[in-house]
């Protein structure tokens, strides 16, 4: 991959170089109109300016609106085709670009919003080490993971209406708890709220009712990725998930982080899955490298206290890749639309360190982590924030997500 240089002043080490550029959807804080824009360094490239000067052939129209579905839907040869122009603006020594710097703006003076209007959500669960540990806490631990999980990508359909923008406050959520040696549940808070460290990828083209997409092509029908925080009630949903799974115990709220990075931009940091064993059926096989070498790392900070980093871990673990989930989704006719959020499920790896969950890092709360004011946690207290953030790094060239982040309300 060739090194670009940019005309424009961007720190060394900012998630949104000029390798990156992704795509979210922001608002000027005193202005408040919202529009589209591409993150560059410590700014943002305003869309509908851009196109207003005549400097990418999109109409401006499509940049003010409140997300970027419409903007997807045009397809990857015009979303490309916009990154890589505004690439080009950004580089060139001699950019009429330069003449209209009103047109970048700076992060800290805007307000983000959520990227895109997300009709429909479904999580997965493809880490075979999270599994793996949840198997052994919950289950047999001579036999952790259930007997379909090397066939098919486990998933569940989620509540799209309660997915937040980074930043937004989440309120500890209620609801019934089966107290350990008693004979009927309790109404209460959640005692027991994790964090689950997870990407989504965004769906960039609609189907039809009774299509499917192959792995072959289901890199056409995903735009991009963000950092996702699938916040989970433990102990709600241990009383719940029998027999039809996770309900009040996830529906409460998931964190998403504003900046969608595109698939060309990661297609640098592809690499290699885990081998497969058993095989698996022909729809869900694929060829070539499908995971992405992708850091994360989250963070735990108690109120008025400093960030406490409780995991270091990284999407290329993941068993199941994003082509096999999205074929799976769709093989049995279920169709998808523009903006549509698919999630990977936790991501762990292979070693305390890399656990992305309070419930593994505390083991079903047995081990409680010692803070660096001093404090330890079990699972995530009133206050606490939440803070998740992940990059792709390779010869020197950096493409990071920002982060995600999120402070636990009291329930009352």
């Amino acid at each position: 991959m060739k090194k670009l240089t940019s005309w424009l002043d961007i720190p060394a080490d900012s998630d949104f170089s000029i390798h990156n550029l992704p795509f979210g959807i922001f608002s000027k804080k005193k202005k408040g109109k919202t529009r589209a824009g591409i993150a560059i360094g410590n700014q943002i490239v305003d869309l509908a300016a851009l196109a207003e000067a005549e400097l990418i052939d999109v109409s401006p129209f499509v940049f003010r609106q409140s997300t970027l579905n419409d903007f997807i839907a045009l397809g990857k040869k015009v979303t490309n085709k916009v990154r890589l122009d505004v690439q080009r603006l950004l580089v060139e020594a001699d950019s009429p670009l330069q003449k209209k710097q009103e047109i970048l703006i700076l992060q800290a003076d805007v307000q983000m919003h959520l990227p895109i209007h997300i009709g429909d959500y479904t999580d997965f669960y493809s880490s075979i080490e999270h599994a793996t540990n949840v198997g052994k806490m919950f289950r047999d631990p001579e036999n952790a993971l259930l007997p379909n999980w090397k066939h098919i990508p486990v998933g569940y359909h989620g509540r799209a209406s309660s997915i937040v923008v980074s930043g937004t406050p989440i309120r500890r959520p209620k609801g019934q708890v089966m107290p350990k040696d008693a004979t009927a549940p309790v109404f209460k808070p959640s005692e027991r709220l994790d964090f689950e460290l997870e990407m989504g990828f965004i769906t960039g083209k609609n189907t039809q009712l009774g299509d499917s997409v192959s792995t072959t092509d289901a890199a056409d029908y995903i735009f991009g990725l963000v950092l996702f925080n699938d916040w989970s009630a433990r102990d709600i949903q241990k009383w719940e998930y029998v027999p039809l799974g996770p309900f009040l115990g996830k529906s409460f709220g998931s964190s998403m982080s504003p900046w969608i990075v595109t698939l060309e931009a990661l297609e640098p940091f592809k690499v290699a899955g885990p081998k497969q064993d058993p095989k698996v059926l022909p729809y869900l096989k694929y060829t070539g490298k499908n995971n992405y070498d992708i850091q994360l790392e989250v963070a735990l900070q108690p109120e008025n206290s400093v960030a406490h980093t409780v995991s270091n871990s990284n999407l290329k673990y993941m068993y199941w890749n994003m082509r096999q989930q999205l074929a799976h989704h769709t093989i049995n006719g279920c169709n998808i639309n523009v903006g549509d959020v698919m999630a990977s499920g936790t991501i762990s790896g292979k070693d305390e360190s890399s656990y992305g969950s309070m419930l593994e890092i505390s083991w079903g709360g047995s081990k409680p982590v010692t803070l660096k004011d001093g404090s330890t946690r079990t699972f995530i207290e009133d206050n606490d924030t939440v803070i998740m953030r992940g990059f792709a790094e390779k010869d020197g060239i950096k493409v990071g997500f920002g982060e995600v982040s999120g402070t636990i309300l009291p329930s009352d």
